[in-house]
């Protein structure tokens, strides 16, 4: 058994290490997504694998539960001075899409490996169909840029130019690419030196022992958290805005089950695997990192002094069925998988608030759109491809407090990049970047801001990806009593005679004076508004947070001359309670009106039908069943989703025989009670 004493000690030397690694790479990278939005991870692993450390101040914050060992297992044997690499979401399940370029390096003691130093960066672009590699359109992993199965990229300390030479051939800016692998080779070798100077003072066996207590006791407190929440089954679900190019929405679905100190999360009933990239590549792992993100968030939220490391992930069993859009099957694209796993996050959240409504914020946002642009410089007559801003939301109300202004819960380590050197190093004028009035969900703590941002291109065919767009549909959701806050939005020259709504378009082509406005979703508002204090929403609307107008329409406060009108403010919100009854979730009006067809019974029926089906049938079949059932809806039928397949089978006879069991029950028709409000 390790001292705790000594054990808090190496926690805060792993932790200085991670960070004095992560510093490394943010000092030294190239490319401003990389230096300054922070889409970077560094952390240390045990030997086999498995995350002890991270550091909190720089980059990513998805990663804390990682596990390398089915990437590291990949290769056969390991000297020192090596450093494995991989970007191949199909090959180990460690990298998540082809633009991440994950590293490893063993340290070794006297010839044997005591742990790695690992990390990731987010390349601006990996070749492929599109600039920066990412669109919903893409339809297989093909065509989403080159790609490394875990391999050598240094051997013995020298570097492998054949596959670098092969790498930045096929990237659109090669030297980005190459300047961030070499920080990120810096952080790695940070990392090693420091774990070197903890053998030294730790002993070997001290350093291992100390490793694995701290997984330990990360495990520890996650169990010590669910033994304070209730026993019980919760469902949720959630809904990203389209499965493809102005497709379907894309269902997720989640019952959370709670005994003692263990939980399990089965995801089924959420949709088949989708012909856009918007799928999850989890390689049937029960505690794959991106199936859990959002529990660290939960965590992390229920305990700020958790231990972030992967024994928080023990506890945890994920069932996740083959061939769904969280465990697709080869080769299904998966670069957009960041859009899925931010309704991954709100539908773990959404899931614990019914277990633990009173200590649960509302959703945040879950959409942060990732903005890139490939223009030419007319100074130069070069292009130019680059992420300029994320446009990110804001941060569900808490349980005492407002949520944040432009940085959802779920996005907050996406770090803003100075206007000034966006500009010196993009070619595009910028109007306006800040925060949107009246997008916070109104409640008792309101929700936070929306972001906006405007831009001017001035060379023709420039080229804008807006990684992620979703949200303009379905809304985040309130809690509690409190409101769904406003969608997000993406338009081309708006105001103007020819502007166009792109909504969730994530490419757009503009022309010389073309402005591009994008804002994201605001965070649902928790807590019924007319419980704000008159005070509260008086300051908002001097900050110009909430509109005079919707002061008084959504939280009943009459401000006059500056003032707040204490019996005109009394009187409606009188009147507004008579007429309100609080519901557990406000969903907004798109998905009650999208529920009121699509209910939990016909969605049991649709995931019955699915999981007979073989994957390649899936999402067509999907599509056909959208069509009926859309069309008997506007003729006033009520669907019946089995007659609507039987239609569909005999317009194709070569789709497989589905047939339901007469003892089949909807799964879900327990779970009704989290709709019934």
């Amino acid at each position: 058994m390790v001292d705790k004493v000594a054990l808090q000690i190496l926690a805060n030397h792993c932790r200085a290490a991670a960070e004095n690694m992560a510093y490394t790479l943010y000092r030294t990278a190239h490319s401003t997504f990389v230096k300054e939005t922070q889409d970077f991870t560094v952390m240390l692993t045990d030997a086999g694998g498995m995350t002890v450390a991270v550091p909190m101040d720089l980059g990513a914050t998805w990663y804390p539960g990682i596990n390398f060992g089915r990437a590291i297992s990949l290769i056969p044997d390991y000297a020192p001075g090596d450093i494995g690499f991989t970007n191949d979401p199909y090959s180990g399940y460690l990298a998540t899409h082809a633009p991440d370029l994950h590293l490893w390096k063993p340290i070794f003691h006297e010839g044997e490996i005591v742990c790695f130093a690992g990390g990731h960066i987010h390349n601006t672009d990996m070749g492929g169909a599109v600039p920066a590699s990412l669109s919903r359109a893409l339809t297989e992993i093909h065509q989403e840029g080159i790609r490394f199965p875990p391999m050598k990229l240094y051997q013995a300390g020298k570097l492998d130019e054949t596959i670098l030479r092969i790498m930045l051939l096929n990237v659109r800016k090669p030297q980005q690419n190459l300047g961030d692998l070499k920080a990120l080779v810096g952080a790695l070798n940070t990392g090693e030196r420091k774990v070197q100077a903890m053998l030294r003072k730790f002993g070997v066996d001290g350093f291992r022992a100390g490793l694995a207590g701290l997984l330990d006791y990360a495990e520890h407190q996650a169990r010590d958290m669910l033994r304070s929440i209730p026993n019980g089954e919760y469902f949720f679900a959630d809904y990203a805005d389209e499965d493809s190019v102005d497709g379907n929405p894309c269902r997720l679905a989640l019952t959370l089950r709670i005994t003692g100190d263990e939980a399990e999360l089965d995801f089924t009933g959420t949709d088949p695997q989708l012909t856009s990239s918007l799928n999850v590549p989890t390689g049937n792992d029960p505690r794959h990192t991106l199936l859990l993100v959002g529990v660290y968030y939960v965590l992390y939220t229920l305990n700020p002094h958790l231990v972030l490391n992967a024994g928080l992930t023990r506890p945890f069993t994920c069932i996740v069925p083959e061939g769904t859009v969280l465990n697709p099957v080869f080769p299904a694209a998966v670069g957009m998988r960041s859009l899925t796993c931010a309704r991954l996050r709100s539908l773990i959240f959404g899931a614990f608030a019914q277990a633990i409504p009173e200590r649960m914020p509302a959703a945040p946002a879950g959409a942060s759109s990732i903005v890139n642009v490939m223009t030419t410089d007319e100074r130069t007559q070069r292009t130019v491809i680059a992420a300029i801003n994320p446009v990110v939301g804001g941060g569900g109300g808490m349980p005492h407090r407002d949520g944040p202004n432009g940085s959802g819960a779920d996005s907050a380590y996406l770090k803003n990049t100075p206007i000034e050197i966006n500009e010196a190093e993009v070619p595009v004028q910028f109007l306006r970047y800040g925060l949107l009035p009246d997008s916070g969900g109104a409640g008792r703590w309101r929700g936070g801001l929306a972001t906006t941002l405007e831009f001017r291109v001035f060379a023709p065919n420039t080229r804008i990806t807006v990684r992620n767009r979703d949200r303009c549909r379905f809304r985040p959701w309130g809690i509690l009593g409190g409101s769904a806050a406003e969608p997000s939005n993406f338009i081309l020259n708006p105001g103007s005679a020819s502007e166009k709504i792109l909504g969730n378009t994530d490419v757009a082509v503009a022309d010389p004076g073309d402005v591009i406005h994008i804002h994201s979703p605001g965070g649902g508002g928790r807590g019924s508004p007319l419980d704000r204090e008159p005070e509260l929403v008086l300051r908002d609307v001097e900050r110009g947070y909430v509109s005079l107008r919707a002061a008084l329409s959504q939280y009943g406060v009459a401000i006059r001359e500056g003032a707040v009108d204490g019996e005109e403010t009394a009187r409606r919100r009188a009147e507004k309670r008579r007429h309100n009854k609080p519901a557990s979730f406000d969903f907004g009006p798109e998905r009650q009106a999208f529920e009121t067809v699509w209910t939990p019974a016909r969605y049991d029926d649709f995931t019955m039908i699915m999981t007979a089906l073989p994957v390649h049938w899936r999402f067509f079949a999907k599509t056909k069943l959208f069509e009926a059932v859309r069309e008997l809806a506007l003729d006033g039928t009520k669907p019946n989703l089995w007659e609507a397949f039987t239609a569909i089978r005999r317009a194709f006879p070569q789709m497989p025989p589905v047939q339901r069991k007469p003892n089949d029950q909807p799964a879900a028709a327990d779970k009704k009670r989290m709709l019934a409000d």
